[in-house]
């Protein structure tokens, strides 16, 4: 049984669906659109349903850490976790988005395939060193 949700899938679906922005600038702005409904759905979850909370401060790391401990020290400042409605809720947002990121990469003429090989390959080779 062939997988239908590989990278190549999504890009051939937005190939074939995107039609109203196929501009590049209304696809770049359609992306950007996504990426603020994906910060307004966690507000959201935070604020308006309160299944998850954020209890941030600064990050406090004691001063002999070694690079490759930080993460043993680092917080993600979240509490709780998403409910069924807003993780569906979020989810949709991430999906559409990365319609989207699919939609850019045909605009391109680029292949998300190779664009995630390669970035998770740049991660792997650099390790927590590619991460700016």
């Amino acid at each position: 049984m062939e997988d239908r949700n590989t990278p190549q899938e999504i890009q051939g679906t937005a190939g074939k669906f995107l039609i109203r922005h196929k501009s590049i600038l209304d696809a770049t702005s359609k992306m950007q659109e996504y990426c603020a409904r994906i910060n307004r759905a966690i507000a959201k979850a935070v604020t308006c349903c309160g299944c998850i909370k954020i209890d941030a401060d600064k990050q406090c790391l004691p001063p002999d850490v070694s690079y490759s401990d930080i993460r043993t020290f680092m917080q993600s400042h979240m509490d709780g976790k998403l409910c069924d409605n807003c993780r569906d809720t979020i989810s949709h947002e991430i999906g559409t988005t990365v319609f989207y990121l699919a939609a850019l990469c045909n605009l391109l003429e680029l292949d998300l395939d190779t664009v995630i090989r390669e970035e998770n390959e740049r991660i792997r080779t650099l390790g927590i060193y590619s991460l700016k």
